[in-house]
């Protein structure tokens, strides 16, 4: 159907290549629109923290899949959104083998709408649940996904 292109860039230049040597700082350039992204492991991981995470990156990509997803099934319903805001929160946990995993995403959307056809509370919790089975990452990953 599509692909989806990124560049990885990392170097280790100058510095050792023990485990506490090496940096963990990297870029993701994104050829189709042509940015990039610096990039490193979580602080807690000897990363920097002055750029993002993929832990950080991958509660952000499913984020913005639900939403995307939120919006499109709001508007072939009738449903006119203005905003839509989210400060979800990716949870690492560790797993039955010891190793640590995104277990959890949680989203905390606020949501804007107007127009004739406002959606009553069971609509705006059907219209998460068919973009929670809909969204093209949350049907890829094992990762609880909550809304609330």
């Amino acid at each position: 159907m599509s692909e989806h292109k990124t560049k990885l860039t990392w170097e280790r230049k100058d510095s050792g290549f023990g485990y506490r040597e090496y940096p963990r700082g990297h870029e993701w350039a994104f050829p189709r629109s042509g940015q990039t992204l610096r990039a490193s492991a979580a602080p807690e991981y000897l990363g920097d923290a002055d750029r993002a995470d993929p832990e950080e990156a991958f509660t952000a990509a499913l984020t913005s899949c639900h939403m995307l997803t939120f919006l499109a099934i709001s508007s072939m319903s009738g449903f006119v959104v203005d905003s839509y805001e989210d400060e979800a929160i990716g949870h690492l946990r560790k797993a039955d083998d010891g190793k640590p995993w995104l277990a959890k995403v949680e989203m905390h959307p606020k949501i804007e709408f107007s127009g004739d056809k406002i959606p009553s509370p069971e609509d705006i919790e059907k219209l998460h649940e068919k973009s929670h089975h809909e969204c093209f990452l949350a049907r890829s990953v094992k990762t609880e996904i909550t809304w609330s």
